[in-house]
């Protein structure tokens, strides 16, 4: 995979914080961001980038530190704390869903509660969850440089913080793993992959209607059995719509990077995928909330896979590695 952006714009990006041109106009040269165009498969679903806010060299650069800088929050807390590269942008030991593929998706959070465009997820972070003091960036000595460069004014505001972030979450984009060079017909899989794969895209294993490919997930909604009650954060969707019908329900978490950030589901109850399968092998709960796909006819009492089965379907879901993606250093912490 190739940089994602040209190494000598960011030469400009840097030669705008450190000061070069006239320094009594930070606006000097700033109003033209230069254009960047997000590269993804031919495979995947169309990018829809929001019109008041394209895709920038500067705009990416700008999210890309705020992404990773403390200066966020007013007690330590940002993005790049809870969210390491290393691990697909998530971290172990935590159920945090991870920064992957987002700008194909319009549905946030377990339960749903954000919807909307990247940019309006970004209002969330920025305005509810971090509580930006602004005043911090604006009195900082290098930002207003970089809020000029990527959007022509260096006055800062949660709006335009928010939309530097969203183009920095636009670029965390996964689509070199093993199975994507397999659909590019530049790799192949094991016989125990492909076993797998047979599996995962068959009525066999029935994991393909909600992990769609290729994004591995429908980004909707599922109660998956995981229990039969439901009460506090159990409760899934229904906190936030209030109807019955979605207790139990969270949001379907892509499966790009699996392999590399466990535990799994919404509490993180499971610590391997091993057992995540035998969860849908053998582990399913009933209760009237459940998705209808969980209890087709054959599958009523679960998928009864072999243990050959299990093992194959679990590395497929290892093929979903994306090693580029986890070291690419235009994505790592600039500081």
């Amino acid at each position: 995979m190739s940089s994602r952006w040209n190494s000598s714009l960011l030469v400009l990006c840097v030669g705008l914080i450190s000061g070069c041109g006239d320094d009594t106009n930070p606006n000097v040269g700033a109003s033209q961001p230069t254009p960047y165009e997000i590269a993804y498969p031919a495979y995947f679903p169309e990018l829809e980038v929001t019109p008041t806010n394209p895709t920038t060299v500067e705009g990416i650069a700008l999210g890309r530190r705020l992404y990773y800088d403390p200066i966020m929050s007013n007690d330590g807390r940002f993005c790049g704390g809870c969210h390491e590269q290393q691990y697909g942008f998530t971290v172990p030991g935590s159920n945090i869903l991870p920064h992957v593929n987002l700008g194909w998706s319009e549905n946030f959070l377990w339960n749903g509660k954000k919807k909307g465009t990247l940019e309006e997820m970004m209002m969330f972070e920025v305005g509810e969850f971090f509580g930006t003091d602004v005043t911090k960036l604006q009195n900082h000595p290098e930002y207003p440089k970089l809020f000029a460069a990527a959007f022509g004014s260096d006055a800062i505001t949660n709006e335009l913080a928010a939309k530097g972030l969203a183009q920095f979450f636009r670029v965390l984009a996964s689509y070199n793993s093993k199975f994507d060079r397999l659909l590019r017909d530049e790799d192949k899989l094991s016989e125990e992959e492909h076993l797998g794969f047979l599996i995962f895209n068959t009525e066999k294993g029935d994991c393909f209607h909600c992990h769609t490919l290729p994004l591995m997930t429908d980004n909707g909604f599922h109660n998956i059995g995981l229990d039969a009650t439901f009460s506090g954060d159990n409760e899934g969707r229904f906190a936030v719509t209030q109807k019955p019908v979605d207790l139990g329900k969270f949001k379907t978490p892509t499966l790009r990077n699996v392999a590399l950030r466990m535990p799994y589901m919404h509490d993180g109850r499971f610590t391997t995928l091993e057992e995540v399968v035998e969860h849908y092998n053998s582990g399913v709960q009933l209760s009237p909330s459940l998705d209808p796909i969980m209890t087709k006819p054959g599958k009523e009492f679960g998928l009864k896979l072999t243990a050959q089965e299990k093992a194959a379907l679990v590395a497929f879901l290892k093929t979903l590695t994306d090693d580029t993606f986890t070291t690419d250093p235009d994505l790592a912490n600039p500081f």
